[in-house]
């Protein structure tokens, strides 16, 4: 054990997950790659869970960083604050919400939070429907609502959760339906479930599970909810905070492969909208936003430096198509995945979309959840320079790929020949 691991171990709680037998200290990055403390360098195929949108050490970020932050660091929600204005009205007319208010975090957890407060709020509710296998946080409030035993501490909760169907696709009473088949199914036990009930405040959802192990509905699952939802005056939270800002490749956010009925009442956002720095926030229609009848600040939330940061990684996103790269880059490493996940017999399944994408494994034969299989490709994708991710709600036996959106045809390729070397020593 290194001296640092001992010195995290002294001090930090047991529960604080480290990736790795031996954890590394990752140092500097530079594009798509980063540099342990010992001088190994790596293909960064997880981005700080989702964080590292489109470069490590964008020089564009930096110098807006260095900039705001020779000028002033913070002040806080009390006083008028230029770059988080300028921030918010970009937010606002990318979200698709008419007549949208944003609202600053300091991270994903507390954006959902403060989704979580202004629907129980505006609805006088405190039912909220959840997706099963999801996650939303880390806070009381969060994790009350996360549909993902692995990441759910404690039954304790300030809100009456119900859980629906409808989140995975390949598993559960309805995977053998076809995609009509299963919308229609998932829909019946919404509004069966609904018809036993006082009357909820909103359903929060990922359209894409992110540590649930990147699974999808199909697409219009939610637009058939938000049907049902709108006849109860139930609100629709989509939780971006991993789909956002054009990683999915085919759009801008996730909630756009279900929108025929319009956007949500409210999105929330974090990760990689600030490349690396802390920032989270809620999109919500003005009537909701502003239902609140009490005062409220944010301390760090808006902070000038993030929203520098946040403002000139937007730009540089959206100057250069990142998520066209995605689209496009994203569906040759998925393309290459699937072609060599046909010949492992441990992998059950390569899905996504963009630069999104899982791969579940799963011990032949009995399609039962492989979490050590898991664990082994990671360790030895790592040997190999390689850093990706794992999840997935049957003890984590899928692992994550999401790489900066950036990433080039080369580095995909680069990628999937460690990551299938990693898979072939199962």
């Amino acid at each position: 054990m290194s001296e640092l691991h001992q010195r995290h171990r002294a001090v930090m709680p047991e529960w604080l997950a480290l990736y790795y037998a031996d954890p590394i200290e990752l140092t500097h990055g530079e594009g798509r790659y980063v540099w342990d403390a010992e001088g190994n360098k790596y293909l960064d195929f997880f981005g700080g869970i989702l964080t590292t949108m489109t470069a490590h050490a964008l020089p564009e970020v930096t110098k807006a960083v260095s900039d705001q932050a020779a000028r002033i660091i913070h002040s806080s929600t009390l006083y008028l604050d230029r770059p988080m204005i300028e921030l918010a009205e970009r937010i606002a007319q990318l979200s698709g919400i008419p007549d949208a208010r944003v609202f600053f975090t300091t991270s994903g957890t507390e954006a959902n939070d403060a989704a979580l407060l202004l629907a129980t709020a505006y609805s006088r509710s405190n039912q909220i429907l959840a997706m099963r296998n999801s996650y939303h946080g880390r806070s009381f409030s969060a994790v009350s609502i996360t549909g993902n035993r692995g990441w759910s501490p404690t039954s304790l909760s300030p809100l009456q959760t119900l859980y629906v169907h409808g989140g995975v696709r390949s598993r559960g009473p309805y995977a053998a339906l076809s995609d009509a088949e299963f919308t229609a199914a998932c829909v019946a036990d919404l509004e069966d479930m609904l018809g036993q009930t006082r009357g909820a405040a909103a359903l929060i959802a990922e359209p894409i599970q992110g540590v649930g192990g990147f699974t999808s509905p199909p697409d219009g699952l939610y637009a058939a909810f938000r049907e049902v939802l709108a006849e109860r005056g139930i609100l629709w939270i989509s939780d971006e905070v991993q789909t956002g800002w054009g990683r999915t490749g085919e759009h801008f956010w996730g909630w756009q492969a279900h929108g025929r009925n319009g956007p949500p009442d409210m999105l929330t956002f974090a990760k990689g909208i600030g490349n690396g720095m802390s920032i989270g926030g809620v999109v919500a229609r003005a009537e909701v936003m502003n239902c609140l009848d009490a005062n409220s600040i944010s301390t760090f939330g808006g902070s000038p430096v993030t929203m520098a940061a946040g403002l000139a990684n937007l730009t540089y996103l959206l100057e250069h198509d990142l998520q066209g790269n995605a689209r496009r880059v994203g569906g040759l490493l998925l393309e290459r995945l699937r072609a060599i996940g046909a010949g492992v017999d441990r992998v059950r399944e390569v899905r996504g979309r963009g630069l999104m994408i899982g791969v579940e494994l799963a011990r032949p034969g009995t399609g039962a959840a492989d979490p050590e299989a898991a664990s082994a490709v990671l360790e030895a994708a790592r040997e190999t320079g390689l850093l990706i991710g794992k999840g997935g709600g049957h003890d984590t036996s899928v692992l994550r790929i999401a790489p900066p959106l950036s990433l080039t045809v080369a580095e995909a390729e680069e990628g999937a020949a460690v990551l299938e070397q990693a898979l072939r020593v199962l």
